[in-house]
């Protein structure tokens, strides 16, 4: 059996949901799944001045260290300007000695996000996400074409094949949709049974 780690950061709650809905592919595929978001260091006034929702129903990480214990990794974020923001690039800056000492070497990594407008840095972001990965020697799952839900233009859908995602309007209002939560899931059971593989 797998054990997966979705880590997270959210300021609206969009990127929570999809949390919920990554590690549910991953439980529903029968592995092991913790939910766990990262620190908000954004400054009190800040925070409250644009609204941010603060993550409750998960615990905060304990640290980078606690990366190790996991089979596979799976990042969440929303865009900030078309790259990761500045609490989940914060985290990963404290992971010099993860990668000093391979101890992410041959793990599993994925991506998700959520952006205000279908062009608002998606992929960029994922990339961002996806690039520390990299660095740390995981092996990575996108949402690939398996996945035949974030295809059509018969309506607004998140999705990319390098991770899942969702798009949330200017003003915040539009929540995950099913076909991006049902992304979500899908990008937990591969990272899930991919780990497996590998660790089997």
């Amino acid at each position: 059996m797998a054990r997966i780690l979705v880590l997270y950061y959210s300021s609206y709650g969009h990127i929570a949901q999809m949390a919920e809905a990554v590690a549910a592919g991953v439980r529903e595929a029968g592995h092991e799944c913790d939910i766990r978001h990262v620190a908000e260091t954004a400054p009190p006034e800040v925070v409250a001045a644009a609204g941010f929702r603060k993550m409750e129903g998960h615990q905060e990480i304990e640290g980078v260290d606690k990366l190790a214990e996991y089979d596979g990794l799976v990042i969440g974020a929303p865009t900030r300007f078309g790259r990761m923001p500045s609490q989940m690039a914060a985290f990963w800056d404290q992971a010099g000695g993860l990668w000093f000492t391979n101890a992410l070497v041959g793990k599993v990594g994925a991506a998700f996000t959520s952006t205000a407008a279908q062009h608002g840095g998606q992929e960029t972001t994922l990339f961002s996400i996806l690039t520390n990965l990299l660095h740390m020697g995981c092996t990575i799952v996108g949402l690939d074409y398996g996945f035949a839900g974030q295809n059509g233009v018969d309506e607004v859908r998140g999705g990319a094949p390098y991770g899942a995602t969702t798009i949330s309007n200017n003003d915040g209002s539009r929540m995950p949709s099913q076909v991006d939560l049902d992304g979500a899931r899908y990008l937990g059971r591969r990272v899930a049974e991919t780990a497996a593989r590998l660790t089997g």
